[in-house]
């Protein structure tokens, strides 16, 4: 078996670059900046896999310059960066990694629901810029989480994992997505509801959809007006589900009392606004940003990449019907 030629577009951990180098001869872009398209239209050439990631434009452009290619190993579960049809129509397999980064996820949005219910980014710059002078009875007020009603929007594995630890805290589950789920009302005890019931009775909604035509600005401005003035959103699922300019005036005005964003609309930008609120918290898209869980997905992905090149069908291939044994 000959060893195949790889180029990985963005350092990832180090377990997986030497699984993929013990079998590949293997490029890594070690900047750790996204690359410009002219650069990764020339990094791909004459490869016979490319480990891309979510940051990376894959287009029929790409695919063309890395003609011969015979798979795109995305380091991610969410492949909307990829063009799937161009990919199916040139016969490149393009592989994800779902499942390793479920609980880790879910994880990230209870972390983000806390700190925006109990304002702890805001305090600790308070307490940092030296203002904290002693105990007050109206000192950072926020709101508490026990035996309140939280929704989710999206009842796959990260929306189920999330909602299953609101458990917990007495919490009534409602969620909303295309159907009802019997497995997700099973675990978690949650009310299918439609997303207008969802917006009015939640005190926090939580977004666990993945990106596409029907999702994109699913949270607008009709949607915030429909939210509690004392509602939480969260967001670790993709930035363009939320018209992110709306959500700015929503915050201004009080519309909705916070937020808790790990990706936006025109990431790495930010919304006109967006970061002069104290009732936003903005992480940099890390979610899945565990050692275990991103050494994970580097081995998943590699392990597609071994898969293809040993002939055999990748296990998170997304368009099969291109393998060809």
């Amino acid at each position: 078996m000959s060893r195949w030629n790889v180029y990985v577009t963005n350092e990832i951990p180090k377990p997986a670059l030497d699984m993929l180098e013990e079998y590949c001869d293997m490029e890594v872009n070690r900047t750790g900046h996204v690359l410009e398209k002219s650069v990764l239209l020339e990094k791909v050439k004459g490869r016979d896999a490319i480990l891309s990631l979510l940051t990376d434009p894959i287009d029929a452009e790409v695919m063309d310059a890395a003609k011969g290619a015979k798979i795109f190993a995305n380091y991610a579960v969410g492949y909307n960066n990829i063009d799937i049809p161009s990919a199916t129509e040139r016969c490149i397999m393009v592989s994800n990694t779902p499942g390793v980064l479920t609980d880790t996820t879910a994880e990230m949005a209870w972390a983000l629901l806390f700190s925006m219910a109990r304002r702890v980014v805001e305090s600790d710059k308070y307490s940092r810029m030296g203002k904290y002078k002693g105990w007050g009875p109206m000192l950072f007020l926020g709101q508490d989480v026990m035996n309140k009603t939280v929704g989710v929007i999206g009842a796959g594995r990260i929306g189920m994992s999330f909602a299953k630890r609101a458990k917990a805290f007495d919490m009534k589950v409602l969620y909303s997505d295309v159907a009802a789920n019997p497995e997700f009302e099973k675990e978690t005890e949650g009310q299918y509801v439609s997303l207008e019931t969802l917006l009015k009775e939640s005190d926090f909604v939580s977004i666990h959809t993945p990106l596409v035509p029907e999702t994109f600005h699913l949270m607008s401005t009709k949607e915030f007006k429909l939210m509690k003035n004392t509602a939480i959103l969260i967001n670790t699922s993709r930035g363009p589900v939320v018209d992110e300019s709306a959500l700015v005036k929503a915050l201004q005005s009080g519309e909705i009392w916070g937020a808790g964003l790990d990706v936006y609309e025109f990431e790495p930008e930010f919304a006109e606004g967006l970061l002069e609120l104290d009732n936003a918290i903005v992480c940099p898209h890390i979610a899945s940003a565990t050692i275990d869980t991103r050494t994970k997905m580097g081995i998943i992905a590699v392990t597609n990449i071994l898969a293809a090149m040993r002939g055999e069908l990748p296990p998170n291939c997304l368009n099969p019907e291109v393998f060809k044994k």
